[in-house]
Parts: structure tokens; sequence; C-alpha cells
């Protein structure tokens, strides 16, 4: 018995030290390969190539590769923007959409006023560019909006949408090119023009632009894709999730009102909410003049679709949006 145990102990004894040195040994091993933090962040795969307004765009250039994966990396890492942008989409897509449509401009261009405005019609530039498109005083009447100290049109969603399309449309009768309609919408078409010849190039997408102006077409790349599906990226939302569209009654106004406070009132709303869903009104008050032929709409929401309620099945306007609940 004795023997046994002469022979037995030094064994158990190396296999425990052996046992300690491997545990101790994998520990490291496992240590070093774990990362400092607690997420990771992987960086977002680059197409070969994607569609814009029925334009193919390659992205293999290296100028071409690097701006587009800046711009989609962007907005895939900024969690709380891009997640916002797609609920509000669910109640503006609706509105712009067919007005895009009606003005044969292609669909993809309701990413201008993403990239634009946020989506947020009451919007004001540090230059002064207001509303969902972004016009600026000086020339938001070459394009039909009224812009006064009582009435500012360019914060009307509709009307500013019909404007735009006025402006892509006669960028587009000058360059044939939706790639270089976008450029100008945010660089001007003069400077476009200007610098394709001066730089003696045929194609916006191959000039020498201020920084604003080059990153302005690659995120409305990057944010069509996100948009077109939202789960791929990371943004995972059910139709609860989405912002409602507001239904509204429309009123025509042919004669002054002295007090929209006391119109708001009459009407069965607040007169927050009256300028918030009418954010053209610049005043109190809103005069017409009994010798000018103007009228205009008000709109009034309705009682009903102003409130989230448990259990309302929200309508959803892009599937593509939404994981099934």
């Amino acid at each position: 018995m004795k023997k046994i145990l002469i022979y037995t102990i030094p064994v158990i004894l190396i296999c425990l030290i052996a046992c300690i040195f491997l545990s101790n040994n994998s520990q490291e091993t496992v240590e070093s390969k774990t990362p400092y933090v607690l997420a990771m962040t992987k960086s977002v795969e680059v197409p070969s190539k994607v569609i814009f307004a029925g334009e193919e765009v390659i992205l293999d250039r290296y100028d071409i590769y690097e701006r587009y994966d800046r711009e989609i990396n962007g907005f895939t890492y900024l969690h709380s923007t891009t997640l916002l942008l797609i609920k509000k989409a669910n109640r503006y897509f609706p509105i712009i959409e067919p007005i895009l449509k009606e003005n044969g401009i292609p669909d993809d261009f309701k990413y201008l006023a993403v990239i634009e405005s946020s989506l947020n019609h009451r919007a004001i530039s540090p230059v002064g560019a207001a509303g969902l498109w972004q016009f600026m005083t000086t020339t938001a009447p070459s394009y039909g909006l009224e812009v006064s100290s009582e009435v500012d049109e360019r914060y009307s969603i509709e009307k500013s949408t019909q404007a735009a399309c006025r402006y892509l449309k006669e960028a587009y009768n000058k360059y044939g090119s939706w790639s270089d309609v976008a450029l100008s919408y945010n660089g001007g078409q003069g400077r476009i023009s200007g610098e394709l010849k001066k730089q003696q190039a045929e194609d916006s997408l191959d000039l020498w632009l201020v920084e604003e102006t080059v990153r302005y077409y690659y995120r409305m790349l990057a944010i069509k894709q996100i948009f077109e599906n939202p789960s791929k990226y990371g943004f995972i939302l059910t139709a609860k999730d989405l912002y409602k569209p507001i239904e509204f009654t429309k009123v025509e106004v042919t004669q002054s009102i002295s007090d929209l406070a006391t119109f708001a009132k009459e009407k069965g709303i607040t007169y927050a909410q009256l300028k918030d869903f009418n954010s053209w009104l610049r005043d109190r008050k809103l005069t017409i003049s009994p010798k000018s032929k103007n009228s205009y709409t008000l709109l009034i929401p309705t009682r009903e679709s102003m409130y989230y309620k448990k259990g309302e099945k929200i309508k959803v306007h892009n599937k593509a949006w939404i994981a099934e609940d």
C-alpha cells in the first residue's frame, strides 16, 4: 500500500501542476483575444455598384469607393439620427412621392429631402435656407413660392416639393444627368456648369468641388441603401415604432384672419398645432387683400389622428422598414 502511495502521489502532483499550467495558459490566450470593448464595430461592405434615379454608379474607383464608404458607415453608426429618419419618412414620404411622380421626377429624389433637412419641414440653415427642401429667400419666388412677413411657403411641404420639382426638371433639361442635377441642387447650376467647363470634365462626379457638395450625392446614395433594407444595417423597427401619418381637414381661406389663435380654437385645435402643420404661417394673423385673388388652404389635423392609442395598427408606408411583428 505504501509503495502504491509513493508512486501515485507524484503522478497526481504532476497532473495538478500540468492542469494549473494549461488553465493559466488557456486563460491568457482567451484574454489576449478578448476586445477591450463590449460592442464590436464592423465596417459596412461597399457594393460593386448602386442605382440612383435609374443611373448606375460603379463604386470601384478609389475616390468614389471611399466617398461612398464614408457615408454608408456614417449613417449606419449614426444610430439615433438614422433611426429617426426612417420613423419620420413614414409620415412624409406618402406626401412627397406622389408629387415627384406627377412631375416626372425619379422617386429616388425623395432622399434629397432627407439629406437637405432631415425631413424637418421647419428646418432652417445657418445661411437662411428653409423648409424641407431648403430654399433660399432669394431663390424661392423664382420657383413659385411666396415669401413675406406673414407667409413663407418654403415651409409648406406640398408647395415646396412642387417648387423642388420645378428646379429639378429645369436642371435635368440643362444637364441630362440626374447626378449633375443632384450636385447642382447643393452647389448651384452656375457653379457646376462653370466647373465642368473650367476643369474640362463631362461628368460632375469627376469635378473637384467643396467638400459639402462632393459629399452631398454620396450621402443620398448611402441613405437610399439603408432605407431600402434597414435591418441589414442593424435598424430593427416594428410598425408601432413608426410615426403615424396625420389626417387633415382642408379649410380654404379667402378672407383675412385677424387672430390665428382664435381661429385655431374655433377649429378645435391649439395654436401650436395649427402652426406645426401650417408652418408657412409666419405671423399671428393672415392678411388677404380684398383686391387680391389670393386664397390659402389651411390643414386642420383630425383629433383622431393626432393621438397614439394602445393596440392601434400604424399604417406602414414601406414594408421593408419593419421587422415582422
